[in-house]
């Protein structure tokens, strides 16, 4: 029966409290939610013995067998160490399915469920900081400091350092979701292992700007038929505060690039002296996907993507409210387009 405020949630963490056995982590950055639920299963299943099994449950498991959640939960195993089950709110995981089991019986197992942001008079949140073995933690995107320790967390163990000014221009390119952030600080790890320090070249060679990273992501995986992967960094980049008009918008520049590139490949032109004769250069990093995307995408189903793109554009302009359910629709739409092509 408690709420933890963002900044004792991690502390809070470190250590689980034998008395909880519900665990509801929510809010705005993605990233850190699953991030902290994950921390939390491996600490509870660690601190038991022998050691819990950590389980997770999606919502294609929960339609097949809607009592699934609860037998899990409440079933005591034969030779000990709880079931720590981890569920994201959905359309099947609501506050209806998950209050019974806050408010009824004792749970032989650990239940961590994963919401984005809640109101302070949410049911599912209320229902959380009310009952005597739950808590309720939210997780907020990371500000500056919490990004410097992030940095120090991933660097110390490998002796690596950071110079102040790289240090700054690294936290100034990182975006509000913690896994994100993490996979970048990583990969610029890796690349300067062995040198000692990073400097700011290195931060430039390896980071690129978060925003532009996300928008990337949800570029190529439309462009690629992946409309699971455009949905989720969608979704991401719409909780940092990316605009739903301006990915949008992004979406068309690159599509608009890949039919003019496109038709030059339908000229006579290999698809790699397409690529290199580009002005200015893409960035190598790009070029495999670019060019796995001119494999994929032929005129036709092209002009079909530009013209859709261009109806969705204009109907994010008129109607703003809808902006972000249009961009969803849009990125799933592209993505199947790319299939058949393939």
């Amino acid at each position: 029966m408690v709420a933890v405020k963002a900044h004792q949630a991690q502390a809070f963490l470190k250590s689980p409290d034998p008395r909880y056995s519900a665990y509801l982590i929510f809010g705005g950055d993605a990233g850190l939610v699953s991030e902290r639920a994950a921390g939390i299963a491996k600490a509870i299943a660690a601190n038991d013995t022998p050691p819990g099994e950590i389980v997770r449950l999606d919502e294609i498991d929960i339609e097949a067998d809607p009592d699934k959640l609860s037998v899990e939960l409440l079933t005591i195993p034969m030779f000990g160490g709880r079931k720590i089950v981890r569920v994201e709110t959905s359309r099947r995981v609501t506050t209806n399915m998950l209050k019974p089991l806050l408010d009824g019986h004792a749970l032989a197992g650990v239940l961590i469920v994963e919401a984005g942001n809640l109101k302070k008079d949410d049911a599912l949140r209320l229902a959380f900081e009310k009952a005597p073995n739950a808590a309720a933690i939210a997780c907020y995107t990371d500000d500056g400091r919490d990004l410097d320790a992030v940095i120090s967390e991933v660097l110390q163990p490998l002796r690596l350092t950071i110079t102040p000014g790289a240090r700054q221009m690294l936290v100034s390119r990182l975006g509000a979701d913690r896994v994100m952030s993490r996979g970048e600080i990583e990969k610029l790890a890796l690349y300067a292992q062995g040198q000692g320090q990073i400097t700011e070249d290195d931060v430039e060679a390896v980071v690129g700007d978060a925003a532009e990273l996300t928008i990337d992501r949800i570029v190529n995986a439309s462009a690629l038929g992946d409309g699971a992967a455009a949905v989720t960094e969608l979704q991401r980049a719409l909780h940092a505060g990316e605009s739903a008009q301006g990915i949008i918008y992004a979406v068309q520049r690159h599509f608009t690039r890949l039919h003019r590139l496109r038709a030059a490949v339908d000229g006579g032109k290999s698809i790699e002296q397409t690529i290199g004769e580009m002005r200015p250069p893409i960035h190598f990093k790009q070029k495999d996907a670019l060019a796995a995307q001119l494999r994929t995408w032929r005129a036709e189903a092209l002009d079909a993507a530009l013209a859709g793109i261009a109806t969705a554009a204009r109907a994010a302009r008129m109607t703003s409210a809808l902006e972000d359910l249009l961009a969803e629709r849009l990125v799933l739409t592209l993505s199947r387009l790319a299939r058949p092509a393939r």
